[in-house]
């Protein structure tokens, strides 16, 4: 029967031995794609695919209702204000 101390021993071991075939992997990966990058002229954009576009300025939306009252504008979009949630809104329409 094992004892604990030797149990530990072995996992320190397996440890050690699992690092050292993950690094000598990982080695040998980066070689592979180091040797198929030189060989197709490949760039980073190539491998990992480039920037994606930017979509562009987000203009302003024109507002769609206006309190009488005080003049606030609200476009429509998002949780209504207070001066017109739960009314009518073709009443405050621009």
């Amino acid at each position: 029967m094992s004892t604990y101390k030797s149990l530990l021993q072995q996992k320190a071991e397996l440890d050690a031995k699992i690092a050292e075939a993950h690094k000598a992997e990982v080695n040998h990966a980066v070689t592979q794609a180091r040797e198929l990058v030189q060989q197709y002229g490949l760039t980073a954009d190539d491998v990992f695919g480039g920037k994606k576009a930017a979509t562009g300025p987000r203009g302003t939306v024109a507002p769609k209702y206006r309190d009488p009252a005080t003049g606030a504008t609200w476009t429509g979009r998002g949780k209504p204000p207070k001066w017109i949630a739960d009314k009518d809104r073709a009443a405050f329409a621009i």
